[in-house]
């Protein structure tokens, strides 16, 4: 396939250096690509190709107009190519592959097909996997992707809405099963309640918290799909009962400095009929022996490859002062390594909240790159939030400038003022901005719509209102994105 790009002269080196030799360039005239106007076009490429013909010319993907007159007189489709130079050679890679867009910038259209491509690829994996069991509706381990376990904390001790809303949220974040934390004061009613809750209000699996006997029998009893935990202080009295009701369970040691005791009591739970084994070696958070969990796991798979491992990513996550993305990140490669099946976390510190979301998105990033026997990179998805893979070309100082200052007469809108705030999770699951103006309250996702509506609504009357406005809407979206607080006038 033939292809044309075409830029302006700001943009030429740019350009020229990220297509190389896949296609070829017209210059058209004027600084900044953005500008290129359909005559423009035409009148360039019958300058500098008068004798050439294209399958497909890609103008920048900031440009507004309508091409198609010159795309019939040159018989040759025109579509949006990427906003930035640098993203054209991804782009021309596809350009047998997709049908690229006149009103989509083809890095926003590849960015989704991408996307979709990866995300088809794990389903394909995950239906074909060879599971060591199956929970409810999900497969665990042999090959399959490692399942997020989401820890509702004290779930025993939330109202019957409470707890309806966060099992909620947490499926809507990415949670493949539900975990019930049982409070220290929980009774066998308050265990019946919390799991008969889960389950109507879900359809995935559900796990009791807790080392007490009975609060496990009333769990059996209601229906539960997974006993975290046993070992050996309840092994005994409800091991046949558990190997009855064939549910799974999940083992763990008898305390963090006799990891021996993990095999013994696994040993324990097999003689006693319990089929179906989840084992947890127990992270250990930083300071406190990670290095030496992380290889007790390691070991652990070595020996027994077909028992499904617990990786318990909230005992680190939760126990460092650092951005949740990251360590979820890291923790979630580590778990692959070491041939996990299950990620659990809870979501309880401020600092921790996203991490559902973020497990769910590591997880299939390392199934991908178990695919592709690579490092998790270039993948179609990534956790990228704050920093980014490739700079945008930044602009040089103009030589002569106006140096910017601060204007100290504001004076209030006759219009009247606003209060602005957010509401973190809205009914359709995603974040709200809310604008209160003395008169009515506006409502909405981004801070464009809600600008809009003030302006349509003439509730700004000052230019320095309406940019302060702006600022303020602009921090507000910003911090909904990057799941941060936000208050008016304060550094976000």
């Amino acid at each position: 396939m033939k292809i044309l790009v075409a830029t302006g002269y700001l943009a030429e080196d740019t350009v020229r250096g990220s297509v190389g030799s896949i296609a070829d360039i017209v210059v058209i005239d004027t600084d900044v690509a953005a500008f290129i106007t359909p005559h423009r076009l035409l009148h360039a490429i019958k300058e500098q190709y008068p004798a050439t013909s294209f399958d497909m010319i890609l103008v920048p993907g900031l440009v507004s107009g309508d091409f198609s007159g010159i795309a019939n007189e040159l018989d040759c489709r025109i579509y949006l190519g990427p906003k930035h130079a640098y993203d054209l050679a991804f782009a021309i890679s596809f350009a047998e592959k997709v049908d690229f867009s006149t009103l989509i910038p083809a890095c926003e259209l590849l960015s989704d097909v991408r996307m979709d491509m990866a995300l088809k690829t794990i389903a394909d994996i995950e239906e074909k996997a060879l599971p060591c069991m199956i929970i409810g509706n999900r497969k665990i381990g042999g090959g399959s992707r490692m399942k997020v376990l989401a820890e509702v904390v004290d779930a025993t001790g939330l109202s019957d809405d409470e707890l309806t809303q966060t099992i909620t949220s947490f499926i809507r974040k990415g949670a493949d099963m539900i975990d019930l934390g049982a409070s220290l004061g929980a009774t066998t009613d308050d265990v019946e309640r919390a799991v008969t809750i889960a389950r109507k209000c879900s359809s995935v699996p559900i796990s009791i918290d807790t080392l007490e006997p009975d609060l496990i029998i009333s769990a059996i009893e209601a229906g539960i799909d997974l006993v975290l935990s046993l070992n050996g202080t309840n092994i005994d009295r409800i091991g046949k009962l558990l190997a009855r009701s064939g549910i799974p369970v999940v083992i763990i040691p008898d305390n963090m400095y006799e990891p021996d005791s993990l095999i013994r009591n696994i040993e324990n739970a097999r003689s006693l009929g319990i089929k179906d084994i989840i084992a947890d070696p127990v992270l250990d958070p930083p300071g406190h022996g990670i290095v030496g969990s992380i290889l007790r796991y390691q070991q652990f798979h070595e020996d027994y490859p077909r028992i499904p491992l617990f990786f318990g990513v909230g005992n680190v996550s939760e126990l460092i002062d650092a951005d949740s993305i990251g360590v979820n990140a890291v923790l979630c490669g580590i778990a692959a390594d070491v041939g996990a099946s299950v990620l659990f976390t809870p979501e309880y510190s401020t600092k921790t909240q996203g991490s559902i979301s973020e497990l769910a998105t590591a997880s299939n990033m390392m199934v991908l790159a178990s695919l592709r026997n690579s490092s998790p990179k270039d993948l179609g998805i990534d956790l990228l939030t704050v920093k980014e893979k490739r700079r945008r070309p930044d602009v040089t100082l103009p030589k002569d400038f106006i140096t910017a200052r601060s204007n100290d007469n504001w004076q209030l809108d006759p219009a009247g003022a606003f209060r602005i705030g957010i509401v973190p999770n809205g009914s359709n699951g995603t974040g709200l901005i809310v604008a209160m103006h003395e008169n009515v309250s506006i409502v909405g996702r981004d801070a464009d719509e809600v600008m809009d509506t003030i302006i349509d609504m003439e509730l700004v009357s000052r230019l320095e209102h309406a940019g302060y406005l702006g600022q303020e809407l602009a921090r507000a979206e910003l911090a909904l994105k990057l799941n941060r607080s936000y208050s008016q006038d304060d550094d976000l």
